[in-house]
């Protein structure tokens, strides 16, 4: 009687300690809302919904790298040629996170010179903005494109973790890395980590 008691709670432990991973798995992390992005002069930021799995389209810069397991998304938007998405990965432990997050920042890195590489005549340029002391840590990157007769583009990227979740928010429009908002874009991603749920 006793043995069975006790495999009975065993078991009651395991299927309650299954079901909290679960449902930590299948609860979205902590999101940034349109007011926490930097400020548009000439338009409000719309948020769409936090959306589980990864965008329809990869955010550029970041083909290739990000997990489908875990994701969650968000995208926004305004009225003229502003845009930004955030994208939260649920890893399965710390080591695995901070994996994931070195990746990601060794994408950013790169981005411009593989860029170039696949566009000829293009030009583009990057910017380390140093790393930001928040949790466990969170880097800013801003990456320039530009091909003849085109607008140039500009990109800004807020790359962070807080235990096993790791979120990125990529910021973008119309310009050059002399126009983006960068001590806004900071805050932005401090916000951003400080939000996440690990």
């Amino acid at each position: 009687m006793f043995r069975r008691s006790v495999l009975a709670a065993a078991a009651a432990l395991v299927l309650a300690t299954t079901a909290a991973a679960t449902a930590t798995a299948a609860t979205a992390p902590g999101f940034l809302g349109g007011a926490d992005l930097p400020p548009h002069p000439s338009s409000p930021w719309y948020a769409g919904p936090v959306t589980k799995g990864l965008p329809q389209t990869t955010p550029f810069c970041l083909e290739g790298v990000l997990p489908a397991a875990g994701g969650w998304h968000r995208t926004f938007g305004t009225d003229v040629d502003a845009g930004a998405v955030q994208v939260s990965v649920r890893s399965a432990s710390d080591a695995s996170a901070a994996r994931l997050a070195a990746s990601l920042e060794r994408k950013v890195a790169a981005c411009a010179a593989d860029w170039l590489r696949r566009t000829p005549g293009g030009t583009a340029s990057w910017q380390d903005y140093g790393k930001l002391a928040v949790e466990e840590g969170a880097h800013v990157y801003g990456v320039d494109t530009s091909i003849p007769e085109s607008e140039p583009g500009v990109h800004l990227y807020g790359i962070g973790r807080d235990g096993s979740t790791v979120t990125v928010v990529m910021w973008g429009q119309m310009g050059h890395l002399t126009d983006a908002p960068v001590p806004a874009f900071r805050k932005t991603t401090t916000t951003a980590v400080n939000r996440l749920d690990p």
